[in-house]
């Protein structure tokens, strides 16, 4: 078992991180009009302070899911897993300049971090996964977490799209907002996301339902989880057909997204809390 010192000290690295950015980029003054919003972007060294709570977090995460028996893949782990892998894409689009609009929560997230990577001390495993060692199970988990974390960012996106356009109408505005690229710079960034979540999120569900053939003997077996699954891919492929054959964008847009996000946490977060926390199985 690892030592609490690991995840104290990643708590705090992740803690640091938060403050230091909430400082320079939440907390600091406008920008002016003729200056150049690259400067916004995470420098260097900042990029290399965030690998340490990053692989700290990593390594957390590996020594709590991987055990001799199987993986250990409860609601602390899988909640810790998602989160790290957001923070690891937030941290990854800082070298690309035309996902700098991506910078604007590192913040937030890394706070949320700091709480997450406690999640596998507080909340432990008590019940290792079944039929792990099957190659399709495992492309199945990895595709499903990447999907989750993309659909985080988007909903984070969203959440700050709809403080951004509530304060617009406001004569006073924090320096952060101010800071913001235009809403539909940051609009055209949110499809980018959800995009490429429902493409992974459409892998989930076919490799869930190959997985369960190999297992099962059937296509797809009923539960909530599968239940809420559809019905959030069915939610962002309905908002993304509006926006190619109807223009959906503003709030319409914020909502189905939100809605969406909500009920694919329910499908497998929202499930396994239930199971593991209130049912204790």
């Amino acid at each position: 078992m690892l030592s609490i010192l690991v995840y104290i000290s990643a708590f705090l690295f992740y803690a640091l991180v938060g403050w230091h950015f909430w400082r320079t980029r939440w907390n600091n003054q406008p920008i002016p009009p003729s200056a150049d919003r690259n400067t916004s972007s995470i420098t260097k060294w900042e990029r290399f302070v965030m690998l340490a709570p990053l692989t700290l977090h990593g390594f957390i995460l590996y020594e709590s899911i991987f055990i001799d028996t199987g993986l250990s893949f409860g609601v602390g782990n899988a909640i810790s897993s998602i989160v790290w892998l957001t923070v690891l894409i937030y941290w990854f689009s800082g070298f690309f300049s035309r996902l700098k609009e991506l910078q604007n929560l590192i913040a937030p997230i890394a706070i949320v971090a700091a709480i997450a990577v406690l999640l596998p001390l507080i909340l432990p495993s008590l019940h290792p996964l079944s039929n792990t060692e099957l190659p399709a199970f495992k492309a199945h988990l990895l595709v499903a977490l990447l999907a989750y974390s993309l659909f985080t960012i988007a909903a984070l996106h969203a959440i700050l799209m709809a403080i951004l356009e509530y304060r617009l109408h406001h004569p006073v505005m924090s320096p952060l907002l101010i800071n913001l690229p235009p809403l539909l710079v940051m609009e055209k960034m949110l499809f980018r996301i959800i995009w490429a979540g429902f493409i992974l999120l459409t892998m989930t569900l076919l490799s869930g339902i190959i997985f369960s053939q190999e297992v099962f003997g059937q296509s797809v077996t009923f539960s909530h989880k599968t239940l809420f699954s559809f019905i959030s891919w069915g939610v962002f492929a309905a908002l993304l057909i509006g926006r190619q054959f109807y223009g959906w964008r503003g709030r319409t847009a914020i909502r189905w997204t939100l809605t969406g996000f909500i009920i694919l946490l329910l499908a497998y977060i929202g499930s396994k809390f239930v199971l593991e926390i209130i049912l204790d199985r």
